[in-house]
């Protein structure tokens, strides 16, 4: 397979950052790279061109920093609760996932893309206390806590007697069908 060297003018999510020098395969960067700005091939002209490059990432980047702080500074102050519908035993109707954190966050005048934001183990699905990473920066990670309640009484599940299911499993088993033998479908 063919590479080519290219230098980034654009950030792109996997490859690198803007001034960056990368390899990459050659139709990738002729076809999708090149024909849309994002990259220019590296010869001794653009030199002068990755200088400039550098000194704005850098710059940009003491910026991202600085405002990734003080958002880490405001979720500090915040506290997150979520009022949710609950059935029978508690059991939420529904779940909370990124996006109506995001939501909530957004609310509280903290605007944040919802990919920021990680649920360890997918959508909450239970009332109580939860944590939620937040990747403000490459280097900036904060741990936001949220709390899960109900917003109706919490109604305790009603047992059923055992003997009345196993009276409907066999009256199951009797309103049933028999099954057509293969011989009866050959006469």
């Amino acid at each position: 397979m063919a590479f080519t060297e290219v230098l980034l003018i654009k950030p792109v999510d996997g490859l690198g950052a803007e001034g960056e020098q990368v390899r990459v395969r050659a139709g990738f960067a002729r076809n999708y790279l090149l024909p849309q700005g994002i990259a220019l091939p590296v010869n001794r002209a653009n030199t002068k061109y990755i200088e400039s490059l550098q000194k704005a990432r850098e710059l940009r980047e003491a910026r991202d920093l600085e405002a990734a702080k003080a958002i880490e500074t405001k979720l500090a102050a915040i506290n997150l609760v979520f009022a949710v519908k609950t059935g029978e035993g508690g059991k939420m109707f529904g779940a909370i996932s990124t996006a109506e954190i995001a939501a909530k966050l957004a609310e509280h005048g903290v605007e944040l893309e919802r990919k920021r934001i990680h649920l360890g183990q997918g959508p909450v699905k239970m009332l109580g206390k939860h944590v939620c990473s937040i990747r403000l920066h490459g280097t900036v990670m904060v741990e936001q806590g949220f709390e899960v309640v109900s917003e109706n009484p919490i109604e305790p599940v009603a047992e059923e007697a055992p003997e009345a299911d196993e009276r409907e499993h066999r009256d199951d088993k009797k309103s049933r069908k028999p099954r057509k033998e293969k011989a009866d479908k050959k006469a």
